[in-house]
């Protein structure tokens, strides 16, 4: 389209403006220098006025008699002030509005001070009239300058008034121009624009506006124009652009609730079988496989073992169960491979001939990665040919992803709890070791006494057997009745203090002693597996009380502050603190290590004939490591 097209309203509008500033800049000008002409002017009349002022205070001091020095500056003044006013001072500022006749009374004020000026210089105080007759017409001829100077003055004053008027003229000239030109040009072709858009709001996308000139709202009605009838074609396929658009939004939908079934069902199995057989099945449907295969890599990713599969034939089932790496196209990933599809094209060739016998004609190999690590490979049949899309291959990158991440949460699972029930065993035969046997066996000693006392009919030493017996029998059913304690001893609250009065409860029954708690502070809660150590450690103190300290009273301290605190003190007998040193008593060596596996320490002290303090510190946050799941 032509520039001047385009560009022809911009012209109109630019030449009206340039004309109206021109017009205001040359009246602005003008004023300007007018205003600069009468403040100059009124400044000479102020310095004409202090000429007269002079004149006046020079005869009077003459006629004084001041001195010689004084006099002299005083007609430097006046010899300075006519400079002035000849040559201006454009910093005031100041200068005469010259014109012949301010001109002529200039010269005539400057003629007649040179006349003048020789009597004032020479002071001749002796003659006042003489003084008072040049005085005056020394003021006459500065009055008679002053009122030249105001004449002018006036005129340009009314020069001024005149271009104030004109002025004000061209501002209401210009308004109704400018108002006029606005209307013209830009408030009509906007009133169409806005009728225009209002029927396209109104879904009226027809509306058309009605070009009638080539200047730049002509091109904007033919724009508008244009984008109507585009959004009418687009309103027409609108229809099929919102439903590919609601397609896409369901399949999103579908996946992540494929994710989220998935998810649910790894997360609610607890076997590897049913875990894998499930993930097949559900797979299979998911991406309308004809089969399904899940095979599992040994650490040198040198074999694959058939870990579960869907409606996979039999007899390749049979033949596939181990298969070796390479030897077929399952099972021959790399490192680095990703989700690739293989066509079944041949079936001649090795690696696909029993896929081909079996009319697949598509394979798709998905890697089971963990991090960086290459742990299988899920294999998808198809009997006919297909392509994976972009989401298709995410989907199921993911959800291979899922699964690796759930089978080794189940194999870190059991290797956890059978870690666990080997400590649990251990450590029950350490009880059983350290306390029933060594029971049994002072039983069996006892016994054989008790033998060679009825041998050889010794009633006393038969009685003294019997006794030691039943007491060694009383002894070994507190440990056991103890060990089944310490293996059922759970915590399920936030709160330890009612499970160690729970303790406190059973110790007082079984044994008679009078036992208290003492709870302050107000620590954050300990967490549950923290709290069965605790409490194994509180027991076995508590074991060791009604083992040896033969004491009537048990006081349990516990300190809620930031470093958690549990002291078991009894009044019993005591024991010297170097028998503690090299006691290898089993108890201790038990409460140590539980206090280990939850960061803690514990202490032991005692004095003979004041009883023994056993206290338990823990760290400012406890944390059960794994080895203490089975303590």
């Amino acid at each position: 389209m032509p520039t001047k097209n385009s560009t022809s309203l911009s012209r109109k509008l630019v030449r009206i403006g340039v004309a109206l500033l021109v017009v205001a800049l040359t009246s602005i000008g003008l004023t300007l220098w007018v205003t600069w002409q009468l403040e100059g002017g009124a400044a000479s009349v102020n310095e004409a006025g202090r000429m007269r002022m002079q004149t006046w205070r020079m005869a009077s001091e003459i006629q004084a008699g001041i001195a010689e020095s004084q006099r002299m500056a005083r007609i430097a003044d006046f010899d300075q002030n006519l400079r002035i006013l000849e040559q201006g001072d454009p910093s005031r500022p100041l200068f005469v509005p010259w014109d012949p006749v301010v001109r002529r009374k200039f010269n005539a004020v400057q003629d007649l001070w040179t006349e003048q000026r020789a009597g004032w210089v020479s002071g001749v105080a002796a003659q006042p009239d003489a003084i008072l007759l040049s005085t005056n017409a020394l003021v006459a001829a500065i009055d008679a300058l002053v009122s030249s100077i105001e004449h002018q003055l006036a005129k340009l004053t009314a020069l001024l008034n005149l271009f104030q008027f004109v002025m004000m003229v061209l501002a209401i000239f210009a308004a109704v121009v400018m108002l006029y030109t606005g209307y013209l040009y830009v408030i009509n072709p906007l009133g169409q624009l806005q009728k225009g858009l209002r029927r396209v709001e109104e879904g009226d996308f027809q509306a058309r506006i009605e070009v009638d000139s080539k200047d730049e709202f002509g091109l904007v009605a033919e724009g508008f124009n244009g984008m109507a009838e585009r959004l009418q074609d687009m309103v027409d396929g609108l229809e099929a652009q919102v439903q590919l658009k609601t397609q896409h939004i369901e399949a999103q939908r579908a996946r992540i609730e494929t994710l989220y079934d998935f998810s649910a069902f790894l997360a609610g199995v607890n076997s590897i079988e049913e875990m894998s057989k499930g993930f097949a099945q559900r797979l299979r449907v998911v991406m309308g496989a004809d089969a399904v295969t899940l095979r599992w890599s040994d650490d040198a990713n040198q074999r694959y073992l058939m870990l579960a599969s869907d409606c996979f034939p039999q007899d390749m089932l049979d033949e596939e169960r181990s298969l070796l790496a390479g030897a077929c196209a399952c099972g021959s990933l790399q490192q680095e491979a990703r989700t690739r599809v293989i066509p079944i094209q041949n079936a001649d060739a090795a690696p696909m001939r029993h896929c081909a016998k079996a009319g697949y004609e598509s394979l798709v190999s998905v890697p089971i990665r963990l991090q960086s690590r290459l742990l299988g490979e899920i294999d998808l049949f198809y009997r006919k040919t297909v392509l994976l899309s972009k989401d298709e291959e995410v989907l199921v990158d993911a959800l291979a992803s899922h699964l690796a991440s759930a089978l080794e949460g189940l194999r870190a699972s059991a290797l956890e709890r059978e870690a666990a029930v080997g400590e649990e065993r251990a450590l029950l035969a350490r009880e059983l070791h350290d306390s029933i046997a060594q029971s049994l066996a002072f039983l069996k000693i006892q016994v054989q006494l008790l033998r060679s006392a009825a041998d050889k009919e010794q009633g006393p030493q038969m009685q003294a057997a019997l006794d030691e017996l039943d007491a060694g029998l009383k002894e070994s059913i507190g440990d056991v009745r103890e060990l089944l304690v310490h293996f059922r001893t759970r915590t399920n609250t936030d709160d330890i203090e009612a499970a160690l009065q729970e303790t406190l409860q059973k110790f007082r029954h079984q044994t008679g002693i009078h036992t208290e708690i003492a709870v302050k502070g107000a620590g954050l809660p300990l967490p549950s597996d923290v709290q069965v150590q605790v409490l194994h450690v509180v027991q076995e103190a508590l074991s060791n009380v009604r083992k040896h300290a033969h004491a009537t009273a048990v006081v349990l301290e516990v300190d809620k502050g930031q470093f958690w605190s549990f002291t078991v003190q009894d009044n019993g007998v005591g024991f010297p603190t170097d028998a503690m040193l090299g006691s290898q008593h089993v108890g201790r060596h038990i409460m140590k290590e539980r206090a280990q596996a939850i960061g803690a320490t514990v202490s032991v002290s005692s004095t003979l004939g004041k009883g023994t303090r056993v206290q338990l510190r823990l760290p400012e946050h406890p944390v059960n490591t794994p080895a203490a799941l089975a303590l």
